[in-house]
């Protein structure tokens, strides 16, 4: 398998394109789905890609529930049933939970089976279905254990975008301006001032965050600037049942407030980004004042399960300035108190 599978921006028809190819012409195919792909995705999937109309399908539940090790050996019980050999190819059709239990799905069969993202949501698009991490939530931590395994093809379709409520829009924004917040400021500028999502800024998105985990596919070293953000929204994630973006966009102010204190970003900097923030929150009805010490006290210990941490410190990413962001970064849990507890006040 490739270390870094081949990214299709020409949709489905791409994709039908690929999987007439002789390295294609003897697959067969399971198609993993949940609900609302089966609906609303699959019949574009089949009409568009012929290969796939005589797959079968497997369907998990929506969103992050489908990443739990029972569901995968239910994945793994229905392959063995249906005779899947080395030669078979798992489809990942929906968001980012789904590309995460396909391709863990895939690492673990027959010790590791062909399978191929395509991507239903703006986050997956742009951040999920990208660079190769497959993962389940155990022990009530997410991602806790996973691979790296990338997908052999991953499909960007922005039509899937049609099916998608606005908040799961908002969702998938907050993962492009965290790609370009530390990769590239004028990206970042031209997010924060966009009302709509041009389909040149998804692959634009795309290709850098493929070009960042290309450079680092174990996620070592600068890949870790995309993890921005992520240590504190995966605790209020896990803490609040928020979407993954939103708590992920929550996490960057944190991580920015914090940015301003130790490394001398400027507020400027912060302030533009809060108010953008408070912007797309509207249409969840979010209060920043549920942030009581009580809540940070219980969040504390979700955030020292990071994987980025090291000999019982937290360990962030941080930023200088818009392009320029600072791995390994230690935090004292005090600070994390006070960049919490000021969001409350807001």
């Amino acid at each position: 398998m490739e270390r870094h599978g081949k990214i299709l921006y020409g949709g489905l028809r791409a994709l039908a394109d690929e999987l007439g190819k002789e390295e294609w012409r003897d697959a067969r195919y399971t198609i993993l789905l949940d609900e609302n792909t089966f609906q609303h995705c699959l019949p574009l999937l089949i009409a568009h890609v012929e290969a796939l109309q005589e797959a079968e399908f497997v369907e998990v539940p929506v969103g992050e529930e489908c990443k739990s090790l029972e569901v995968a050996a239910q994945v793994w019980q229905t392959l063995l049933e249906g005779g899947a050999d080395r030669g078979h190819v798992v489809v990942d059709l929906g968001g980012g939970s789904v590309c995460d239990l396909g391709g863990y799905v895939a690492a673990g069969y027959k010790r590791g089976i062909r399978h191929i993202h395509v991507p239903t949501s703006l986050l997956a698009m742009v951040d999920a279905s990208i660079g190769g991490k497959t993962a389940v939530d155990f022990g009530g931590v997410k991602n806790s254990i996973g691979h790296f395994y990338p997908a052999s093809l991953i499909c960007i379709e922005p039509d899937f975008l049609e099916t998608l409520p606005q908040e799961e829009l908002v969702n998938g924004q907050m993962e492009m301006v965290k790609t370009a917040v530390v990769t590239d400021s004028m990206m970042f500028t031209r997010l924060l001032s966009s009302s709509e999502i041009p389909h040149n800024l998804i692959k634009e998105v795309a290709r850098i965050k493929n070009r960042v985990a290309k450079s680092d596919p174990y996620d070592l070293g600068i890949r870790k600037i995309l993890n921005f953000g992520h240590t504190f929204g995966h605790a209020i994630e896990v803490y609040r049942q928020l979407p993954h973006g939103l708590a992920v966009g929550i996490g960057m102010r944190v991580a920015m407030y914090l940015s301003v204190k130790k490394l001398g970003l400027a507020e400027e900097v912060y302030n533009t980004y809060s108010q953008w923030l408070n912007g797309q929150l509207s249409s969840f009805n979010f209060q920043f004042s549920i942030f009581t010490l009580k809540a940070i006290e219980q969040m504390l210990p979700l955030m020292h399960q990071d994987k980025k941490n090291s000999d019982g410190e937290l360990r962030c990413v941080l930023l200088q300035e818009p392009g320029a962001a600072v791995i390994d970064v230690t935090v004292s849990d005090n600070e994390v108190r006070d960049a919490f507890l000021q969001l409350s006040k807001s």
